[in-house]
């Protein structure tokens, strides 16, 4: 059990559901889009991998659905409250404008109802469709304001529906300056977590397609905010970047190097690294060593706990975890704790009214 107070409870900022109802929604009502994008993680995973996964959420449906499992699995770790997310396979990027945004919708009802049920323990963030910029908006206030979660999970990129030539939707996108401005507006949390990897089969042996593409996919999109200046036009964006920020975090000097050089790489105001401390990112890079220069690099007001709550992939110690790093005392309350609060990311009961601005 944490030793923590009410008023500063541990919380693990990364945590998912899963949402059969939702799967089985899209899967009525776009059977070939589905079926499509059920192909494309077999090539991207392999079959091993496939089975592999295919076992492991089988074990862990408990954890993924049962509310008074994951609450006493909480109370074993050491966590007070989680914000938990929907699992990313829920993304579902193929979808088209009105299935999108049903999706979205139906995601943030749920996630809310998940949260109810244990508000003292819980709050939660909702979805939007990236694939769709022009209705993220109406998604992330349908999130935020109508349902009360704190923000919304997205994806590293999106592919484009339709598109024979699967062009995608970057961060960069300049399509999507009225969702950042809103978000910034509203004070929400906007997670950063991967799902699928671009590499596609060149990932699809020894899991590759997870332990590669998720730093990968991380290290790529947070380059799109900061390259394009996102983080100069809102800095008061919350965005808390999933795994640690995958390989970025710590391998700036390159960036940095090019935008002192290249023209190109000059489109944000300061030097690449200097943004780390405009970002937040979860706990969960598996390493002592790593999370110490995690919190080096970005500061320990950036980092907050995250385990990715009951993936195998994830942390079943996130609380041990972070104490092993052996970080100094008042950084290791920040990680667990103090930075969650000062975000007011918080169980639902005790939640601040959130700006809506």
């Amino acid at each position: 059990m944490s030793t923590r107070s009410a008023e500063t409870p541990t919380v693990d900022v990364h945590a998912h559901i899963l949402l059969p109802a939702l799967q089985q929604l899209v899967a009525e009502a776009d059977p070939e889009g589905f079926g499509a994008q059920q192909a494309l993680e077999v090539r991207r995973n392999g079959p091993e991998s496939m089975a592999a996964s295919g076992r492991m959420i089988k074990e862990r449906w408990p954890q993924l659905t049962d509310l008074d499992r994951r609450l006493a699995d909480m109370d074993a770790q050491g966590v007070d409250a989680q914000l938990v997310s929907p699992s990313p396979s829920h993304f579902y990027y193929f979808a088209q404008e009105e299935l999108a945004l049903q999706v979205a919708k139906s995601a943030n009802r749920a996630v809310r109802e998940f949260v109810d049920r244990a508000p003292e323990r819980l709050n939660g963030l909702g979805l939007v469709p990236l694939q769709h910029p022009a209705l993220m908006v109406e998604a992330l206030e349908h999130a935020v304001l109508e349902c009360g979660l704190l923000g919304v999970e997205i994806g590293s990129f999106a592919a484009t529906p339709g598109d024979p030539d699967r062009s995608s939707v970057e961060l960069s996108d300049p399509r999507l300056e009225s969702f950042w401005t809103r978000a910034e507006e509203l004070g929400a949390v906007v997670f950063l977590h991967p799902f699928g990897c671009s590499l596609d089969e060149r990932l699809d042996r020894f899991y590759l397609a997870n332990t590669v593409s998720q730093p990968a996919e991380n290290a790529v999109a947070l380059s799109h905010l900061i390259f394009s200046g996102v983080l100069d036009r809102h800095p008061r964006l919350l965005v808390i970047a999933a795994h640690g920020g995958g390989y970025l975090p710590t391998t700036l000097g390159r960036s940095d190097h090019a935008w002192r050089v290249r023209p190109e790489a000059h489109a944000c105001a300061q030097p690449p690294s200097s943004y780390l401390k405009k970002l937040y990112f979860d706990s969960l890079v598996h390493s002592a060593a790593e999370l110490r220069a995690l919190v080096a690099a970005a500061g320990p007001e950036r980092v907050l706990l995250g385990s990715d709550y009951p993936f195998d992939m994830g942390s079943d110690r996130p609380v041990a975890e972070v104490l092993q790093a052996r970080l100094p005392a008042e950084d290791e309350a920040r990680v667990l704790a103090g930075n969650a609060a000062a975000l007011g990311i918080t169980p639902a009961s005790i939640l601040t009214p959130r700006r809506t601005a």
